[in-house]
């Protein structure tokens, strides 16, 4: 079947609209049409050239649509089930997987942007294969994913918030409640009011954490942390670390939901004893982040890398879900902008401008 898809064929040059060959499904795989995709700063650092990836690759981590078919032997999913993918799909056969942290799978082939025996169903009009980003490639009409990678979701729960749980939602709430176990009254600060940043912020106000604390260098981004919960906002000029400081003492936690060196330096300074800063965000390749060496130790900080949220995604997933359509995760909000798939540098565009919250692109 042929389908639409969004192709970064090299770095820093726009994404193209390109009509791709699908194959059928194989075993342990299925067809998914996707109804959304979120746009994720992941997938700028690649468009942009942070991170080095195999291209062509079709773009997209952060989608959600309905089952369409499935190959031999998947037995979880049926054509007509509504799902959310998962970017970090799972083996469930290594040590890590059977301990609870399928999130480090270490034998998924996600992070080669392929499927399990290694090509993908891709294929461009004159035969050449194309990638698929984390294996998923969300921003397409359709995909052959693997079946690991779905996780089925209530009908009612709406596409487009759908996809944002697939990644951004799941990386700042599990960032909190997972990766940090924060507790009721723990003071917080977020660095970072994007999409995962502000999933945070609702994560910590689910967690009871107080104060909770947001910091973002845009005044709009601030509006909708509040919106969303933090009982403070800072707007990052200056020495901002003192001013979290003055408005908690220090916090337990310090979030990095941006991904630069000098805010982890900066977040340091806004620990109590005992506290931790927790890395969300991920700089481009080769950026080392710098600590202190005397009074890491000697104040008993942690720094706490976050991958994924720390989320269980078949477990994780219809938690998010559920809190939603019970209305303790007011998702819907986070969406600023909506597109089609031919304005996807458009969205691009507007992540690099940090115009607040998410886009998401309709399929």
């Amino acid at each position: 079947m042929q389908t639409l898809a969004a192709v970064i064929s090299e770095p820093r040059t726009p994404l193209t609209i390109e009509t791709v060959e699908l194959d059928a499904p194989r075993v342990g795989e299925v067809l998914v049409r996707y109804r959304a995709s979120g746009v994720c700063h992941s997938d700028l650092h690649v468009v942009d050239g942070d991170w080095s990836r195999p291209m062509p690759v079709i773009a997209g981590h952060e989608g959600a649509g309905v089952i369409e078919a499935v190959g031999p032997g998947v037995e979880h999913l049926s054509p007509g089930d509504h799902t959310v993918l998962t970017w970090a799909y799972p083996c469930w056969g290594c040590g890590l997987c059977a301990s609870g942290k399928s999130w480090l799978c270490q034998n998924s082939t996600a992070a080669k942007h392929v499927l399990a025996d290694g090509t993908t169903r891709a294929r461009l009009a004159d035969g050449s294969p194309l990638y698929q980003y984390l294996a998923i490639g969300t921003l397409a009409e359709a995909a052959v994913v693997p079946a690991a990678a779905c996780v089925a979701v209530p009908a009612e729960l709406p596409f487009d918030v759908g996809a944002l749980i697939g990644c951004g939602v799941a990386t700042g709430v599990g960032a909190v409640v997972n990766t940090a176990r924060v507790r009721p009254g723990n003071p917080v600060c977020i660095v970072g009011c994007g999409g995962v940043g502000l999933s945070a912020v609702m994560g910590a106000v689910l967690a009871g954490a107080h104060p909770v604390v947001a910091v973002d260098v845009a005044p709009a981004s601030l509006e909708l942390a509040t919106e969303f919960g933090a009982r403070s906002t800072v707007l990052a000029e200056g020495d901002w670390a003192a001013e979290v400081n003055r408005l908690t003492r220090g916090v337990q936690y310090a979030f990095d939901c941006v991904g630069q060196p000098g805010v982890v330096r900066a977040l340091a300074g806004t620990l109590r004893p005992g506290g931790a800063v927790v890395m969300v965000g991920m700089t481009a390749e080769g950026v080392e982040v710098p600590v202190d060496g005397y009074g890491m130790p000697d104040r008993g900080f942690s720094v706490l890398g976050s991958r994924y949220g720390s989320c269980v995604a078949a477990v994780d997933f219809p938690r998010l879900a559920e809190l939603y359509l019970a209305g303790r995760l007011p998702l819907e909000r986070l969406i600023s902008r909506r597109f089609e798939l031919t304005q996807v540098n458009d969205a691009m565009d507007a992540m690099r401008q940090r115009e607040g919250g998410r886009s998401v692109v309709l399929l």
